[in-house]
């Protein structure tokens, strides 16, 4: 099988569908929420990641067909003083799992993050999902504490809407 790790161009109309497409994938998945994308964020959310000149998203297909996606964000590190990149989604298609592409996916974002002088990369994994903390503890990725006597970090949210 062919498989290619492209950054996509938002403005590609056929990158701006497989992004939705694929993170619509995602969404309907139990460990997306279940759920389809709201029309509204199918409609613009190419449109909107290409007005933040500090947002990427990675592409794999596999023989052509649209497989994987990580779409990425630029932060910075208060404590590093240094930029970081978060992976805000990543998803490989069910049918397309165990070929190496989330493998191939975050290859790639590191190769972005040590260009762009990062410090470190981050993202969330709900604790339930158990293959994806096994496929990033395998790429290098840990829970986050800074004393482990005070525990782990978790990550919160306050919807606005």
């Amino acid at each position: 099988m062919n498989i290619e790790v492209i950054r996509a161009d938002y403005r590609d109309p056929r990158h701006a569908g497989d992004i939705v497409y694929l993170l619509n994938g995602y969404a309907e998945d139990p460990m997306g929420g279940g759920a389809p994308l709201a029309p509204h964020v199918r409609e613009n959310l190419a449109t909107a990641l290409a007005a933040l000149p500090h947002a990427f998203t990675l592409l794999a297909y596999a023989d052509g067909e649209p497989a994987g996606v990580a779409n990425c964000l630029e932060g910075f590190s208060t404590f590093k003083c240094r930029k970081l990149i978060n992976i805000h989604d990543i998803a490989v298609l069910p049918a397309f799992r165990g070929l190496g592409l989330g493998r191939r996916l975050l290859e790639q974002v590191e190769v972005v993050a040590r260009e762009r002088d990062c410090c470190k990369i981050t993202l969330e994994v709900l604790e339930g999902n158990e293959g994806a903390k096994a496929a990033y503890r395998k790429f290098g990725f840990a829970s986050y504490e800074l004393d482990p006597a005070l525990g782990r970090a978790m990550f919160w949210e306050k919807p606005l809407d």
